[in-house]
Formats: structure tokens, sequence, C-alpha cells
């Protein structure tokens, strides 16, 4: 059974940075994409938003970002450790949320593709 773990997230003030890392757990056969999505306090039926995603098939480590991260946050693929890291720099009180991990698995030769979620860190960003 395929698991996803983060870490990372925490109480920061305007301007810092945090590191959150997600990591696979169990086998499966293939990974096509990792990313992370969040989702504002307040808004728990807003859909998540998309923050970073990093394609593994078919284009090899492209990454793509909201709007609103762009040059602040930058998203890496450990494919020997199977783990994620979501690098947040100039943090603002906007990113604050509880992201999420997400990614699209194979998990046999003969199996769909599924999407698994993590469990959810908080971040929050004082000002």
């Amino acid at each position: 059974q395929v698991q996803l773990v983060e870490s990372g997230g925490g109480l920061v003030q305007a301007g810092g940075s945090l590191n959150l890392s997600c990591a696979a757990s169990g086998s499966f056969f293939s990974m096509y994409n990792i990313g992370w999505y969040r989702q504002t306090p307040g808004n728990p039926g807003k859909l998540r938003e998309l923050v970073a995603l990093i394609t593994v098939i078919p284009r090899s480590s492209s990454a793509d970002y909201a709007d609103s991260v762009k040059g602040r946050f930058a998203i890496s693929l450990d494919s020997a450790k199977k783990t994620a890291y979501l690098q947040m720099d100039r943090l603002q009180p906007a990113d604050t949320a509880v992201y999420y991990c997400n990614s699209n698995i194979r998990q046999t030769v003969g199996s769909g593709v599924y999407a698994y979620w993590g469990q959810g860190t908080q971040v929050t960003v004082s000002s």
C-alpha cells in the first residue's frame, strides 16, 4: 500500500523560509508526478489550490508553479529516496494554509493510475 508522509510545516514570520518534504512509502511500479496543493483556513469547501508540481512521466523533472509562488518556491524530487521537497522562501501571510502532498502512481504493471494524498501539514506565516 502506497502512503505519502509529509513533514516540515510550522510557524514562521513573514519573509522567512520553510522546507516541506513528502516521502512515498511502499512499493510501486511508476510515479507519474508529485506535487503540493494547499487549502486555506475558513474555506473548507474551496478546492485545493495547486502550488507546485513536478512531472516524472512523460517529461522527467518538469516543474510547474502557481503564479503566486513563482520565484519564491522550488520543488525537487530525489527519485532514489522517493521523496519530494518544497523549499518555500520569502513566505507571506497569504501562504498560510494546510499543504497536502499528492502523487499519481501506478502501483503494479497491470493496475490503473491512482491519486494518493498525504495527511497534510500546517504552514502558518505571521505578519
